[in-house]
């Protein structure tokens, strides 16, 4: 088996990233702060901040990484499931800036989080509390439909972790039952950011997201795994090609 995703790291690399760090994390940290005083008054103006957020790393991602980011496709609206690959922070943190307002199935942890945890719940992040079993996925298809109910577009990571770049493991279980239960049809989008973004040290490059066709709801559990899985791995590379001559 040869690594064929491995980049080597140079010192503009490193340079790069030790900047991108300190600007973007920087500015989260403030931002947690103001989103934290948005919340105790009326309103929901820590909306607006957190999209500020969101493209203020879209904005570090492309001036100081140097990393572009192409859209191949219309970004879905309203209600629908979108299930997109998942590579590395950089499509979870962007996710509002490719879609209108979406809800976003996270895991519970990150709703724990001090500062952002409140305001990510407040945002309408759907917590994903794999232990609770069937009263988890009861309440988080109560929180989707309200969510779904204010025409916003719910986005899953149906792989249910960051998976490296080439890896095709099977879906959650959950997710065909999510599917199931919300009545939805389910846009897949491939990205693949894991060889640039993944990782201590980012490297320049395009990241590309690739929206696929709508999949009609109602279909069974083996046909509407194997549809999303092909699709949301479109940008990995052949498993053949993996292998060594």
């Amino acid at each position: 088996m040869i690594d064929i995703l491995r980049r080597r790291t140079s010192l503009g690399d490193v340079l790069r990233t030790l900047v991108f760090y300190f600007a973007f994390y920087g500015v989260t940290v403030l931002l947690a702060f103001v989103v934290w005083a948005q919340l105790i008054l009326p309103g929901r103006t820590y909306v607006q901040t957190i999209f500020v957020w969101t493209r203020y790393h879209r904005w570090c991602v492309r001036h100081i990484l140097r990393i572009k980011v192409k859209i191949e496709g219309t970004p879905p609206a309203g209600k629908v499931l979108v299930a997109l690959k998942h590579e590395s922070f950089f499509e979870a943190i962007d996710l509002p800036v490719l879609l209108d307002y979406p809800a976003v199935f996270a895991k519970i942890e990150l709703l724990r989080l001090p500062l952002w945890g409140k305001a990510a719940q407040a945002y309408g992040l759907i917590g994903v509390e794999r232990s609770e079993g069937a009263k988890a996925l009861r309440k988080m298809i109560t929180e989707a439909r309200l969510r779904s109910a204010e025409d916003r577009p719910l986005a899953i990571f149906p792989e249910g972790t960051r998976v490296p770049h080439g890896r095709r493991p099977a879906l959650q279980a959950g997710f065909a039952g999510i599917y199931k239960l919300l009545g939805l049809p389910v846009v897949p989008v491939a990205v693949n950011s894991g060889p640039l973004y993944q990782g201590r040290w980012k490297h320049p490059g395009t990241i590309t997201l690739q929206i696929g066709e709508p999949i009609p709801p109602g279909l069974p559990r083996e046909e509407i795994e194997a549809r999303v899985t092909e699709a949301i791995n479109r940008l990995n590379p052949a498993p053949e090609a993996q292998e060594a001559p």
